[in-house]
């Protein structure tokens, strides 16, 4: 987050965006990394491929490590589902739909 503000006050003041839409493209971001390691899951990263296993721990530890994947994919441009969150979220003015 620290990157955005710092970004944010670098730029000419006609191109700024609201705090309230740095937040939403935060959460945007935060967003698509969730869905990013849920599919990560469901295909399986963070299993073993060996017949070594680290036991619980293992088990334990390894969501953390499909978390952190998932947020530097999403960081890095993702699959563009943050682009598309945010794109709806201007289109409605920042209001849900219902």
């Amino acid at each position: 987050m620290p990157e955005l503000t710092l970004l944010h006050a670098q730029m000419p003041a006609r191109d700024r965006v609201s705090t309230s839409q740095t937040q939403q493209a935060a959460s945007a971001v935060e967003f698509e990394a969730l869905v990013l390691a849920e599919m990560l899951r469901a295909a399986g990263a963070g299993k073993p491929t060996t017949g070594i296993e680290g036991g619980v721990g293992e088990d334990q530890f390894s969501s953390f490590l499909v978390d952190a994947q998932a947020r530097a994919i999403a960081a890095r441009g993702g699959i563009g589902l943050a682009e598309m969150v945010m794109r709806a979220t201007i289109e409605t003015g920042g209001t849900a739909r219902e």
